[in-house]
Formats: C-alpha cells, structure tokens, sequence
C-alpha cells in the first residue's frame, strides 16, 4: 500500500525490540484479514521502502514501438534492439556464481522473460567462480528506470532520422505516470 509515517516508535520488552509504525493511507485495508492472521499466531512479512510511482503500459508501448522503428531502419529484429538498449543503459546485477551453477543460472534468469539475460565476463577473484552480469527485463523497472530506456531509444532514433514524439509528448507521458 502507500502510504506516509505517522510516527516510529520503538520500545524493549523480554528482551526483544517492539517498533510501532503509524501509517496514515487512503487506500483500503482489510483489518479482518489481519485480525485472522495474527488469531492464529501466524507471522507476518513486512516491507517498508520508499514509493516509486509504477511505469505506465503507455511507456512500455512506446519502447516496444521505438524499438520496432529502429529495426526497420538497421534491418534487424525489434527484440534485439530492445535487447541492446537493456544492456546499454538497463539494470542489472554482477555476482560471481559457480562455475557449475553458470549454466543453470542462466537458464533460470533468463527463462524469466525476453529481456532478462546474463553474461560470463571472465573469472571471478573467487576460485572456481566465473563473474555473470545479469540483466533486468524492464517489465519490473520503475518509471524512472523506463524514461531512461526510452531516453536512450530516443536518441538513437534521431541519429537514425526516425521520427519519435516530441520532448513535451515524452514529458507528459512520464510525468502522467510520475517518471523523470
């Protein structure tokens, strides 16, 4: 849900560390649910992180249709267009994994979606382990992280004469959704 911090406070009982939060929402919370899950002595997950306004379906089309553009234009595929620019300026993650776990890794990353891949760069300062970059398909990215990915398309797509919408257009869209 989202919502702001009334109030933090923390107390010590038995040992143990208590922290109330008081949130303040305007969105709807099913109290029953809660009441049944804390009557049958079950524990809870909690996370608590700053509000990130979700990227729009509008921005994840217009990515899709700047990368069908630029396809048309260097006679490749839009998914390896779209491909290039998540590891151009995408997220991603580098860790070393075994080097019997590699393979699998992959696969597993991967299997998540067209824009979900890793890469072995080279042996880890970890004996037997290779160091992967793997790369976030952007249907989990933020609208911050998406107005940097059509950013890039953008540019690319001026280089390549393509016409794109104009820099109000964009802002609008990003800011309809909270991006920037």
């Amino acid at each position: 849900m989202k919502a702001k911090i009334q109030n933090v406070k923390l107390q010590y009982t038995e040992n143990r560390e208590i922290t109330e939060i008081v949130l303040t929402t305007n969105e709807s919370v099913n109290v029953n649910d809660l009441k049944e899950i804390i009557a049958k002595g079950k524990e809870l997950s909690v996370e608590l992180k700053q509000y990130r306004v979700k990227r729009s379906l509008d921005s994840n089309s217009y990515c899709w249709i700047l990368c069908q553009k630029i396809a048309e234009v260097i006679h490749s595929t839009k998914e390896l267009v779209y491909k290039k620019v998540i590891k151009d300026v995408g997220q991603f993650e580098l860790m070393p994994i075994k080097n019997e776990a590699v393979e699998r890794w992959q696969k597993v990353w991967e299997s998540k979606g067209m824009g979900w891949f890793s890469e072995v760069l080279e042996d880890s300062k970890l004996v037997g382990y290779k160091k992967v970059i793997s790369y976030y398909g952007s249907s989990i990215y933020d609208s911050r992280e998406i107005s940097l990915l059509i950013n890039e398309l953008i540019v690319q797509c001026k280089e390549l004469n393509i016409e794109t919408m104009s820099p109000n257009e964009v802002e609008r869209m990003n800011n309809i959704w909270g991006g920037k």
